[in-house]
Order: structure tokens, then sequence, then C-alpha cells
């Protein structure tokens, strides 16, 4: 039974007229996120699937539910996603997945417990293509990757032979090649005519130190920014403006209200009274947002 070609086809079919719009800076990024296991635990969905706008979650769908839904923000969004009809989409998507599951399981000669994971997606700036990606891993490996350039299936594992030759043998190169850079960003395009709201805001950051002594020898002072979007942030500690060496940093997962968190720590002497300040720069902010912190605090 065909694979790859099925599986492109119900991409194809998501995908609707495109609607011209000026979609203009970015970049802006579709991709998706397929998990399938051969032995899931008892109330754990088997299959998900998960579509995200940037670094925005927007669809989630498993094979327990069967039903594709829309996430955070999008859940208040009339008429982006036919959601019945992405229903549908999502369960085919399914019943071919789990079937390549098994293929690759063949190839390995081992029917245990394994977990089969794919990504793809393209990226536009500027309302122009950009960039795309697609890949699988098998039990956290690597697998196999597609490679729009050459075009081919470009396989990561011996074994993955066997899934190039079947997948070029079904002819999916020009089908994969078509949906990264064309498909694909034509459904981006007409999702950011919704979508432009959530991923361009500017949230923020909150800032705060938080001081405590070890042994009574060092000092640590942690910087944490807190309720931020988007993600790239800039930190870092001075003490009468030369630059501080930073002990360690640290980011957050986006949170369930959209936001991220980041944090710089600095060890210092107990006895020293500062000051210290973090700085914190992000595209929300006007200018640097300096916080002070002094013994005397």
């Amino acid at each position: 039974m065909s694979t790859m070609v099925p599986v492109l086809l119900s991409l194809l079919l998501v995908v609707g007229p495109a609607v011209a719009q000026d979609t203009q800076d970015g970049p802006y990024s579709l991709s998706f996120l397929y998990t399938g296991v051969s032995r899931p635990k008892a109330n754990i969905p088997g299959f998900q699937a998960t579509g995200f706008l940037n670094d925005q979650p927007y669809l989630h769908y498993d094979s327990k539910s069967r039903t594709a839904e829309p996430l955070g923000p999008w859940k208040q969004v009339d008429g982006m996603v036919n959601w019945e009809n992405e229903s549908q989409l999502q369960q085919a998507r399914q019943d071919i997945f789990m079937e390549t599951l098994e293929d690759v399981m063949g190839y390995y000669r081992d029917r245990g417990n394994h977990s089969f994971k794919g990504r793809f997606g393209c990226e536009i700036r500027n309302n122009s293509y950009i960039g795309a990606f697609w890949k699988y891993a098998y039990d956290g490996e690597d697998y196999i990757k597609f490679n729009t350039e050459i075009p081919a299936w470009i396989p990561l594992q011996p074994e993955a032979v066997n899934t190039k030759v079947k997948w070029e043998t079904e002819g999916s190169v020009q089908a994969s090649k078509n949906y990264l850079e064309k498909e694909c960003p034509d459904m981006l395009r007409s999702y950011l005519q919704y979508s432009r709201t959530f991923l361009d805001r500017q949230d923020p950051p909150s800032v705060s130190i938080t001081s405590h002594v070890t042994l009574g020898l060092i000092r640590t002072l942690k910087c944490v920014a807190d309720n931020f979007y988007p993600k790239p942030i800039s930190m870092y500690w001075t003490q009468a403006d030369s630059v501080v060496e930073t002990e360690s940093w640290g980011e957050g997962p986006l949170s369930e209200n959209g936001t991220y968190q980041s944090w710089v720590v600095v060890k210092i002497p107990s006895l020293s009274r500062g000051p210290y300040s973090c700085h914190v720069q992000h595209s929300s902010l006007a200018q640097p947002l300096t916080v002070t912190w002094n013994k005397s605090q």
C-alpha cells in the first residue's frame, strides 16, 4: 500500500486556495509535529499531531479524540480552518503515519515498543519563500530527511534506505518539493490573514532580582525576565559599567499564556555591596531596561 503519496495528498488537500494579501516582514513559519508510538500506555494517545504558526501551537489532534481542535487564541478565530475537514484529514494522516511506523519496525526486525516522529514546515519573509524542512526520527534518532535542492530523500540510518526506495518509487520526490516550496507557503500566507495579530504582538518583560548567600562566602544574584514575547531577548549584568561574567543563564518553554521566561545568574563575594545592574534588551522595549541591586536593598 502506498505510504508517502497519500501523506502528501492529504497535506495538499488542507491548503485550499491562497488569498492575495500584503504579507510583509517576518519571518513567519508554518510547521507540524507528528508523534506515533507502537505500544501506547493506557489513556495515552498512540498518535498525536500539533500544528505551529511560528512558535505558537494553533492545532491539536490525537488518536483518542480523533478531532482536530484549535489551540490558544485561535479558539476565538473563525474562518481560518474548516475544523471538520481538518479532523478527517488528520484521521487519514494518522492511518498513513502509523503504517509507516510499522514499515520501519519491519526494517529493523523489531516489533517491540518504538516511537516515530515527523517534523515538516516552511518559512516566508516579506511574502517570499525562504526555506523549509522535512525530517523523521525513529526512537529519538534521526532517520530520514528531505533535501529540496537535490531533490531527494536522504537516509540517515542504513535501514532508512528501504524507506527512501519505497517513497521515491512511489513518486513522492516532486510532490514533496512542491508541498514544501509552494503549497505550504501558500497555506501560511492564507493563515497569516487571521494570525498576524498574535504572531506580531510585543509583550514586554517584567524583571525582578533575587539574592541569596551560600556558606557565607558567595552571593548569588538571579535576574529573571517574565511574561515576554517574542522569544529573542538579551540579558547581562554589570558593576560600575563593567560587564560581570555570567555564572549561568536559562530560558523556559512557551507558557500556557503564550509568553516566555528567561534568567541570568552571577556570583559575587558575599560582602560586596554593589551596586550590580541587570540589563534587559527586548524588541518590545523602546530602550534597554535596567534593574539595580545593592546590599542596602
